[in-house]
């Protein structure tokens, strides 16, 4: 039975002052066995956040990590330098793609620099706004699972691999996603990571979505039976939305588990 992971990445909010107290205080807040979580702060509250979260069950993750494993890089961080401080990594997030242009290249490169590393990777895929309205979005996504898989297929089975499906057009922009739109698309990255060479095993892999998600819009999501937990953005800064994120994630947990015996 696939895991429900719900991961929060606070993007660039937090210093290492103030961080540790907020993933201690949300770790309280959720301490469900049922649901895998995971809090991705900055680079530079990692530290902190690691040794709030001892003993917690919350495990931490980085928000990047570079495609190479050395080098004379500024300002960048290799795989190898981010062990012991987190056990997960997010990989190829939209706003990396948008913003710093990383290409399905470097995202390949970057997940074998995770597993090389034994950090369990977050692979985010998801189409702009104008790839969905011209019929384009499968396609996209497709394109973009396959890139990242080649030539890694297998290794990143073992190493845990988890999709995050974030529908770009959806995120801060007011328009929504439906919980349809999501599993429709859990269903294609499941088929293509079949075809990439997980085969049957492809059916265990994990989908998140990861668009703008609350917990008032969480169950949407979570009640489709392809969708297994959400890759949290601006929610994952308060507990009270965490707290009922991961008590809705709970829910569903409990009931899968339930239908699988």
């Amino acid at each position: 039975m696939r895991p429900i992971v719900i991961a929060a990445n606070w993007k660039m909010h937090t210093t290492p002052a103030d961080a540790g107290d907020l993933a201690a205080l949300i770790a309280s807040r959720t301490d469900v066995p049922e649901v895998v979580r995971v809090i991705c702060p900055p680079f530079v509250a990692l530290s902190a956040v690691r040794d709030a979260l001892l003993g917690s069950g919350v495990a931490v993750g980085a928000q990047n990590v570079h495609h190479e494993r050395t080098g004379a890089f500024t300002g960048e961080v290799s795989a190898p330098m981010l062990v012991g401080l987190a056990e997960w990594v997010l990989i190829g997030h939209s706003e990396r793609r948008r913003d710093a242009g990383e290409t399905d290249t470097q995202v390949n490169a970057k997940l074998e620099r995770a597993w090389e590393s034994g950090l369990r990777p977050v692979l985010c895929v998801g189409e702009q706004l104008g790839e969905r309205e011209s019929g384009r979005a499968e396609g996209v996504v497709r394109s973009q699972v396959l890139g990242a898989l080649q030539g890694h297929a297998l290794a990143l089975r073992s190493a845990g691999l988890v999709v995050a499906y974030e529908p770009v057009w959806a995120i801060g922009t007011g328009r929504t996603a439906r919980g349809s739109d999501a599993a429709a698309m859990a269903d294609v990255i499941r088929e293509t990571a079949a075809n990439a060479g997980w085969a049957a095993d492809a059916a265990d892999l994990p989908v998140l979505y990861g668009g703008s998600v609350t917990s008032a819009s969480i169950g949407e999501f979570l009640a489709e039976a392809a969708i297994d937990g959400a890759l949290v953005g601006g929610a994952s800064l308060k507990p009270d939305e965490m707290a009922g994120i991961v008590a809705r994630a709970a829910v569903t947990a409990r009931a899968r588990r339930e239908a699988g015996e």
